[in-house]
């Protein structure tokens, strides 16, 4: 078991995207993933608490200002240009609903993992993440409903209790099994620990293929067309929330690059209402293979870009 976490740890973008074709190629896996997403949850946000630097988060929690304004920018900004720049390109309706809800919503939060892997602040994608996902319900309904006409049934206090739960579960587990492993262990174990996560999210990425195969064999035009477009969204996004936000210095602006282009769209989906047009539903689904093959792809052009801020100071927590 440990050699098999060292190697996934050691591969773990190209396991992610071998993950995606995976689900694809074996639809009855994919289902049969499926009902392992909630525990999922829990287990891929304790393993990320486990191996980020504390201090480093803790840093952004006492100053919070860097993370209100990326979750600004993650709920509000990115959705509204989005929105803006889709006024412009004659796409089918569904689509560009589907658009805007993608930008509308927070980041996954396994973008954290995703983000240590490529040597991006963990830390940082972490905060930020929960911050945004605690606060969807407050920011989606009424974009939707102003942007798209579309009515969205986000149970505010239950979603907030039951996600404040599994953090605060997470956080607890996290805490035990750092005191178990030990401070001075910690970075010897760091390859098991990405190995542990991407086994996690190999899980994720088999089961969200979940009926992605079905709609190819019949529909695959419309499959190819979505799946494009969600290849150009993606990081599309992520080049225009690095940019938004260079004056970070370039590995956090990457960082809220990362952060920008994935999309928790899962999330939405138990508020849609009766009714919404299944291509929105369809494009949600296609838009997990960029978010699982974009990293193995991207990856030596993250550690370039990194290498050189990297190797002159030392991330630290912000100041202010």
């Amino acid at each position: 078991m440990s050699r098999l976490l060292a190697f996934l740890g050691g591969h773990a973008t190209w396991v992610l995207f071998v993950g995606v074709f995976l689900g694809l190629a074996l639809p009855s896996l994919a289902a049969l993933a499926r009902p392992l997403l909630a525990p999922a949850v829990a287990v891929l946000l304790t393993a990320t608490l486990v191996r980020i630097d504390w201090q480093v988060m803790l840093g952004y929690l006492r100053r919070p200002w860097l993370a209100v304004v990326i979750t600004v920018w993650l709920l509000l900004g990115a959705p509204l240009l989005m929105a803006a720049a889709l006024a412009f390109l004659p796409l089918p309706s569904a689509l560009g609903t589907a658009l805007v809800l993608m930008a509308a919503a927070p980041p996954i939060l396994s973008a954290a993992p995703i983000a240590m892997i490529l040597g991006l602040d963990g830390a940082l994608a972490l905060v930020a993440a929960l911050a945004a996902t605690l606060l969807t319900p407050l920011t989606v309904p009424p974009l939707a409903l102003a942007l798209l006409g579309l009515e969205l049934d986000i149970g505010v206090v239950e979603f907030m209790t039951r996600l404040s739960l599994v953090v605060a579960a997470a956080f607890a587990a996290a805490v035990v099994i750092r005191r178990l492993i030990g401070r001075e262990r910690l970075p010897r174990v760091a390859t098991h620990l990405d190995g542990l996560v991407v086994a996690v999210m190999l899980i994720f990425a088999v089961a969200i293929m979940d009926g992605v195969t079905a709609t190819l064999m019949t529909r695959p035009m419309t499959v190819a067309l979505w799946l494009a477009v969600a290849f150009v969204a993606n990081p599309a996004l992520q080049v225009v929330g690095t940019l938004a936000f260079a004056w970070l210095g370039r590995r956090r602006a990457l960082t809220v690059g990362l952060i920008t282009g994935n999309c928790n769209m899962g999330l939405l989906l138990a508020a849609f209402p009766p009714g919404t047009d299944f291509d929105v539903v369809l494009y949600f689904a296609v838009a997990q293979l960029p978010m699982y093959m974009l990293p193995a792809v991207l990856l030596p052009l993250y550690r370039r870009l990194v290498r050189p801020e990297t190797e002159t100071q030392r991330p630290s927590a912000p100041a202010g």
